[in-house]
C-alpha cells in the first residue's frame, strides 16, 4: 500500500509518500531524509521494502526539490539548515506521527537528522545515520583525500575547471563520474533510482549549488562550515551509524559521530559494509535493509 500527498508548510508544499499504513500501534514509522542537499527521495526507494514487515516508511522531497515547491530565485538566506529542520517537524505533525517515530538520514540527510535530534523531540525513538558525518569540512577533506587517488589526468581536469569557474562544463561532469563510480555508487550500470535522483538535481540545481557547490569535493556553498561535533552530546536517543567501506563519507568520518553520541551515555552501534560505497541500499539492498530493520525493531 503506497499513498502520496502534500503537507502545507509556510506557504509552500512538501510532497511525501507513505509505504504501508500509518498506525498508532505496531512498529513505529520510519521517516527517511534524503541527501544532497538538493537530491530527492528517488534514490532511497529501496527503504520502502521495510514496510513489508508492517512498518510505515515515509519518503519525502525536501523543499526546493522533486515534487515539492521550488524557489529557483531564492538564495542562501532562504536555503538554511533551520528551514529544513522546521519542514521536517511540520511534516511529522501533518502525518500525525510526531509522538512515535524513527528517523533515517542519509548523507546530507544525516546532517539534518542530527539537527532534528538536537531539538530533543519527544517522540523520536532512534536515529539511523547513514553514510554521513559530523563535520562538512571533515567530509570535504576526506573526499579530497580520495580524489588524490584518481588518475592524474582526471584530477587535472577537475582542478582546471574549478580554477576557471567552468564546473558546468560537460568535461567536468565526466571527470566527476570517475570519482562517483568509485565512492558514490559501485553498481554497474547504476540503478534507475540513482539515475533519476541525480537527474532531478540537474533539473533544478538551486539547493545543491547554493548549499553545497558544484560537486561532492568542491564544496563552496553556504553550509560548507557546518559541524555538529561539539554538540553531539545533545542527542538523546540511540543511534545506528552505517556506511560503506569505499564511501565518500569514509569510515574515518564515522568515528567522531560514534564517539560524540556515545560520550553522552547513549547507545550507539556501527556497521561498515564491506564492498559498498555511499549507496549501500542499492549495492547490498538485502543486507542494508536487514541491518536497518533489525535496529528499528529493537528500538520501537
Amino acid at each position: 500500500m503506497t499513498s502520496e500527498g502534500f503537507a502545507d508548510f509556510e506557504g509552500s508544499q512538501t510532497w511525501y509518500r507513505v509505504d504501508g499504513k500509518l498506525a498508532t500501534d505496531g512498529p513505529a514509522p520510519l521517516v527517511v531524509l534524503h541527501g544532497g542537499p538538493g537530491a530527492t527521495h528517488d534514490y532511497l526507494t529501496p527503504l520502502a521494502g521495510l514496510a513489508d514487515d508492517g512498518r510505515a516508511v515515509v519518503l519525502y522531497d525536501q523543499l526546493g526539490n522533486g515534487s515539492s515547491t521550488h524557489y529557483p530565485d531564492r538564495g542562501a538566506d532562504f536555503w538554511t539548515v533551520d528551514l529544513f529542520v522546521r519542514e521536517l517537524a511540520n511534516l511529522l505533525d501533518h502525518l500525525g506521527v510526531a509522538e512515535r517515530y524513527h528517523v533515517l538520514g542519509q548523507s546530507w540527510g544525516g546532517f539534518l537528522a542530527q539537527e532534528h535530534a538536537l531539538t530533543r523531540p519527544a517522540g523520536l525513538r532512534s536515529l539511523v545515520l547513514s553514510n554521513t558525518a559530523a563535520s562538512f569540512p571533515d567530509f570535504v577533506a576526506e573526499a579530497n583525500r580520495l580524489r588524490a587517488d584518481l588518475p592524474p589526468d582526471v584530477d587535472a581536469t577537475l582542478r582546471r575547471h574549478e580554477a576557471a569557474g567552468t564546473t558546468d562544463d560537460p568535461e567536468y561532469a565526466e571527470a566527476c563520474m570517475v570519482f562517483y563510480r568509485r565512492h558514490l555508487c559501485r553498481c554497474d550500470p547504476w540503478p534507475q533510482g540513482v539515475v533519476d535522483g541525480l537527474a532531478r538535481i540537474d533539473e533544478d540545481p538551486t539547493v545543491y549549488h547554493t548549499m553545497n557547490g558544484p560537486s561532492e569535493f568542491h564544496v563552496i556553498g553556504s553550509i560548507k562550515d557546518w559541524s555538529s561535533t561539539s554538540r553531539l552530546g545533545g542527542i538523546g536517543v540511540p543511534a545506528y551509524v552505517i556506511s560503506g567501506e569505499h564511501d565518500e563519507a569514509t569510515p574515518a568520518l564515522q568515528v567522531p559521530l560514534v564517539d560524540g553520541i556515545r560520550a553522552a551515555g547513549n547507545e550507539v552501534e556501527q556497521t561498515v559494509m564491506a564492498g559498498c560505497s555511499h549507496l549501500p541500499m542499492w549495492e547490498a539492498t538485502d543486507d542494508y535493509t536487514e541491518l536497518v530493520g533489525a535496529w528499528l525493531a529493537r528500538h520501537d
